[in-house]
């Protein structure tokens, strides 16, 4: 009964390899009845080929190696045959009988594992598939990645471009100005002064000769302040600290805020190149330029301050701060930014609601270039 209510096949064979007996799960899992079974060597009815129908000899027989050596033993990977020639790949074990001391046969449960080689078969080839897809979607990331850090690369080359195109073109507006407009108006200013001493008897055309000179003398500084915005000759001739020294003053002068410069004087002594010293004026310029604009701020304060071989520059102000974007969004920051990084720096903001904020520009190494020559 016990035998009949198992599920596997279970047969039992003496130490000749004959089935002595065998439940009927076992036989109709081999196409037999348990009478067609019992008394045949089980090893040549049902185990005698591999799975590729090589044949098998009996002492390559699992199974009866097991027993003779009074061992058990557990085997997934072989095949048993049917009755119609068909096979199957089976789980089997086989256990020794015994009889006191001594091994007098053994007891082998198997079962048909069709299903479950043919699930392990199909999860192996979606496994495969899988990592093909997987595969094949990383070489496609990374094509893209590859693609995107190149147009990256190449948009920051054409930014650098731009700005030095930039820079180009004020200098030559800036000089188009000055040569021009700056000389007619030199000009006029001493031919308003010639008529006036020559027409200092009739009051109503002096008047009117002072207010041109008062005209001519504000467009003078107009123009004064335009040619600074496009091209500070106090950069080319004197260097950048001293640029952005007057800078600040000159933003004192035009508006309420009050204005402070700290630089070590060790640090003043070196030079970083005409496009790195543009680039640092032009970050420190903008900044200033957000503040007046926007932060309401009564004081900004701009330190250079050494940190090994690196150069950091702080410009903080004392207005009522900002919300800072994850990402800078806004032309002005997006440009300063890429100034930054065209020189190799790094540009950082700080700001609390009420406690205004901090510009930081980063520039490693430089410090260890050659210092301006006394």
């Amino acid at each position: 009964m016990l035998l009949e209510s198992a599920g596997e096949g279970i047969y039992g064979i003496d130490l000749n390899g004959r089935c002595i007996f065998i439940n009927g799960a076992g036989a109709q899992l081999l196409g037999y009845t348990p009478d067609e079974v019992l008394g045949r060597n089980m090893h040549y009815l049902i185990h005698h080929s591999h799975a590729d129908c090589a044949l098998m000899p009996v002492h390559d027989c699992r199974i009866f190696k097991a027993f003779k050596q009074g061992e058990g033993c557990r085997v997934e990977d072989e095949v048993l045959w049917r009755r119609d020639g068909s096979s199957f790949p089976a789980e089997y074990a086989s256990y020794p009988i015994r009889d006191g001391d001594g091994v007098v046969g053994a007891v082998v449960t198997f079962s048909d594992i069709t299903e479950r080689k043919r699930t392990e078969a199909a999860l192996h080839a979606a496994h495969v598939e899988l990592e093909r897809r997987v595969e094949t979607r990383t070489r496609e990331l990374t094509e893209a990645n590859r693609r995107l850090h190149e147009a990256h690369e190449n948009l920051r080359r054409l930014s650098a471009h731009l700005n030095a195109v930039r820079e180009r073109e004020r200098a030559e507006i800036a000089r188009d100005i000055h040569d021009d407009l700056g000389a007619s108006l030199a000009a006029m200013q001493l031919e308003l002064n010639w008529l006036r001493r020559h027409l200092e008897a009739d009051e109503t055309a002096t008047r009117h000769i002072d207010a041109a000179l008062g005209i001519g003398n504000g467009a003078i500084g107009a123009v004064r302040r335009i040619l600074n915005d496009l091209r500070p000759g106090v950069l080319d001739h004197l260097g950048l600290w001293a640029a952005i020294e007057a800078l600040l003053q000159e933003t004192q002068t035009r508006s309420s805020l009050a204005c402070s410069f700290a630089c070590p004087d060790e640090i003043e002594r070196y030079r970083f190149g005409r496009d790195a010293e543009i680039a640092i004026y032009r970050i420190v310029q903008e900044t200033l330029t957000n503040v007046q604009r926007h932060a309401n701020a009564g004081r900004v304060t701009v330190g250079v301050r050494a940190v090994g071989r690196d150069l950091v520059i702080e410009i903080v102000d004392d207005g009522r701060g900002m919300r800072l974007p994850g990402m800078p969004t806004s032309f002005g920051l997006l440009g300063m930014h890429e100034r930054a990084r065209s020189i190799g720096g790094e540009l950082t903001l700080d700001s609390t609601s009420g406690q205004g904020t901090t510009v930081r520009l980063h520039l490693p190494g430089v410090l260890a270039h050659r210092r301006m020559k006394r």
